[in-house]
């Protein structure tokens, strides 16, 4: 066996002559990840609701050196994700890697106002629509436009593998369901050489999960550390690396994983509540 050298190394992160779609890019642990896979080497597509907002996330890492296209979806609409993976191979490049990433919190959790007899059915579907359908539709669109080599990134939650009292009932449940597409999705695809994983973040700064409709209070900050060993919350820096290492060559035998990446949160035996 060789020594490995530097170069070895830098190969294993890198994605240039790749093409990354992103979904949920325009904030958060989605605009991180576009930014760590342009900064990889890869042109990257910012997908996101706000055709204002994807253009500047695009924008912005253009100015930074990198790659990057912008187009507005929204990955609740039945058939869109289809029609924009098709500009996208004609505009931009076939995609060889796409990141399923949209999601939404969907209101309170059962310790603030969001207990079951009061949540309501215009929370849970819309909830539904953008995590599970959206993921759905996002994961399907990817099958029939990537080519072996091609890989699928999933955000799951480690709210998807435990109960979790600070998250609403439909964020649970959308992100259980989605570890199983996952799972079962990679049955189905490694036979054509294309790979499916999940990472599952635990709370993050940055994003709005946890206080639904603003950016998390000081408040819930100290809450959320106190379920975690590490005693704080993430920041998009420590997202960045889990997941371009699900995406790049150094991953290159992983398939149906679910990476957590959550400060030993799952470590722990009990939520203390």
């Amino acid at each position: 066996m060789s020594a490995v050298t530097p170069s070895d190394l830098s190969a294993l992160l890198d994605l240039s002559g790749d093409v990354v779609v992103v979904t949920g890019a325009s904030s958060g642990i989605g605009q991180a990840a576009a930014e760590i896979y342009a900064a990889a080497g890869a042109t990257v597509v910012v997908l996101g609701r706000s055709e204002a907002r994807v253009a500047d996330v695009a924008a912005g890492i253009v100015s930074a050196g990198g790659d990057a296209h912008g187009y507005a979806v929204d990955v609740a609409a039945r058939g869109a994700l289809d029609a924009v993976f098709e500009r996208i191979t004609s505009e931009v490049g076939r995609p060889t890697v796409v990141v399923a990433n949209a999601g939404i919190a969907g209101g309170a959790s059962y310790l603030g106002e969001g207990r079951i007899a009061h949540y309501t059915d215009a929370e849970w579907d819309e909830v539904l629509a953008t995590n599970l359908t959206g993921t759905f539709e996002t994961v399907r669109a990817a099958s029939r436009v990537l080519e072996s080599g091609g890989r699928i990134l999933v955000t799951a939650s480690t709210a998807g593998l435990r109960t979790d009292p600070m998250v609403s009932y439909a964020y649970v449940t959308t992100k259980a369901g989605i570890l199983n597409l996952v799972r079962q999705l990679a049955l189905e695809l490694a036979p054509r050489g294309i790979r499916v994983n999940a990472i599952a973040p635990g709370p993050f700064k940055g994003t709005r999960i946890g206080d639904g409709k603003t950016e998390i209070t000081p408040e819930a900050e100290a809450m959320w550390a106190e379920t975690i060993p590490l005693a704080r919350m993430g920041t998009m820096a420590e997202v960045q690396g889990p997941m371009l290492f699900l995406v790049a060559p150094a991953s290159s035998f992983v398939t149906g994983a679910i990476l957590a990446v959550d400060g030993g949160a799952l470590a722990l035996s009990h939520t203390g509540f």
